[in-house]
């Protein structure tokens, strides 16, 4: 399994040190220690970020152990009954998400304007971390080493270096690590990789993944934050940048610092389902080659139109990132990806919140033949929380996802620097290539560093 390299493994065990945290890998009421309560009865969870994605994972006090109506991540007749668990601490660096998340909680639900303090809380077993993406890294690393299991939305990280210190995180921890690429816990990527495992196709040579274009911005004008809004926080480990309502809710992601464009966005779901179909979890490319569009003008820098091309060996095939792109004329998705084998093609359109869809003769096999080919999980929360309690993998454990996100920051390397890369996947360093190895880290703001 690949090493960290000797200045992140440093900075990581020095940050290691550093840190006011010093909890025992298993706090004693996971265990059902000291008559308390064995997570097999009841989870307690902290919520870090709740606005968009993060309202979704909040427990509500009053549907604690109902049926729960899901339409885009089960199979079945899509309800479920959520595993038995309570929302017990709140934070946001914006008071007025917190203030909302605590009254559809109901309860007395702990409330904390800074997320070092809800992981230092011994109530808490484990986490969501649904903060923006260029605070992933730090707070599953640091909930890691709090002793807390972590559900952490996608993309896991902004850099290569970020990614391989929290796979070394929940290993060194004992963590259960899920990060929130939720497509491969939905029906047609599990119908689709039991067909594609079945040899229905052959040998798949070819991964096209289709999306459409990052938008260009405009010039909207800096402004003070709002008072309900701590922005230096917000900013942590990031370059700063003047407040603007452009650069933060929503929109940072067309932001390279803060986000990434389209392949850090919705390619941290398309391209986990063509990893996980693939049987790649643990490998790299081992080139990348991207070309495409910078904004004409407008205040963002994540590429507009974007074209990358990855080489996988062992098995060999290819991996296509198309933006803008379409597989056919008569798909209407507009994102996903088709698989080209020897024998034909099928198609797994989508693969985030707004579910999934495959090709009928695809839904047939797995409807014929539950071959055992992948496995089939419950839903990706219901996956996580089975985890903790049995102490197993999730479907989108660290080291999946950490390969999913050096996809998605390989395609932006190689486009910011307009030339291939030649990849090592096992030391994960661009060979021959210096400039390129710079940018696979960054130094972090202040007291935000790895």
């Amino acid at each position: 399994m690949p090493k960290l390299t000797k200045n992140s493994r440093r900075t990581f065990l020095k940050g290691a040190a550093a840190t006011p945290f010093l909890f025992d890998i298993l706090p004693s009421r996971v265990l059902g220690l000291q008559g308390q309560t064995p997570p097999s009865d009841t989870v307690n969870f902290g919520h870090i970020g709740i606005g968009g994605r993060g309202r979704g994972f909040l427990r509500a006090e009053a549907n604690i152990g109902k049926p729960v109506t899901a339409t885009t991540n089960l199979g079945g007749d899509g309800t479920r009954v959520m595993r038995p668990g309570r929302s017990v601490a709140l934070c946001d660096v914006d008071i007025k998400r917190v203030d909302e998340a605590a009254t559809r909680v109901g309860g007395r639900p702990k409330i904390y304007k800074d997320f070092r303090k809800l992981l230092e809380d011994k109530d808490v077993d484990a986490v969501y971390i649904a903060s923006p993406d260029h605070w992933h890294a730090l707070q599953t690393i640091l909930a890691c080493q709090a002793g807390k299991d972590v559900y952490c939305e996608k993309p896991a990280c902004n850099t290569i270096e970020e990614g391989r210190a929290m796979v070394t995180a929940a290993e060194r921890y004992g963590r259960v690590v899920q990060i929130g690429s939720q497509g491969r816990s939905q029906p047609a990527a599990w119908q689709a990789a039991n067909y594609i495992r079945g040899g229905q196709l052959g040998k798949v040579s070819k991964v096209l993944c289709w999306h459409y274009a990052s938008p260009d911005g405009d010039w909207t004008p800096d402004t003070a934050p709002p008072p309900e809004l701590d922005y230096d926080m917000w900013v942590g480990p990031a370059r700063w940048l003047p407040y603007n309502v452009k650069h933060t809710h929503g929109a940072f992601r067309w932001l390279t610092d803060f986000g990434g464009g389209q392949i850090r966005d919705r390619g941290a779901h398309v391209m986990s389902i063509a990893n996980w179909i693939m049987e790649a979890d643990e490998k790299g490319p081992v080139s990348v080659h991207a070309t495409g569009a910078p904004p004409k003008d407008g205040m963002y820098d994540a590429a507009v139109t974007m074209d990358v091309t990855y080489e996988f060996k062992d098995p060999d095939f290819t991996l296509v990132w198309a933006q803008p792109g379409i597989a056919s004329a008569e798909i209407e998705a507009r994102y996903g990806a088709v698989y080209h084998g020897e024998k034909g093609r099928c198609t797994v359109t989508l693969g985030d919140g707004a579910g999934t869809a495959t090709d009928q003769k695809v839904m047939d096999y797995a409807a014929a033949c539950d071959c055992g080919k992948a496995f089939r999980s419950p839903g990706h929360s219901e996956n996580w929380e089975d985890c903790i309690r049995t102490r197993q993998k999730p479907i989108m454990h660290m080291e999946a996802a950490h390969r999913v996100a050096s996809l998605c920051i390989l395609g932006n390397v190689s486009f910011q620097l307009q030339r291939k890369l030649e990849w090592d996947p096992i030391h994960e360093r661009v060979k021959n290539d210096d400039e390129a190895n710079r940018l696979l880290s960054r130094p972090g703001r202040g007291p935000w560093n790895l």
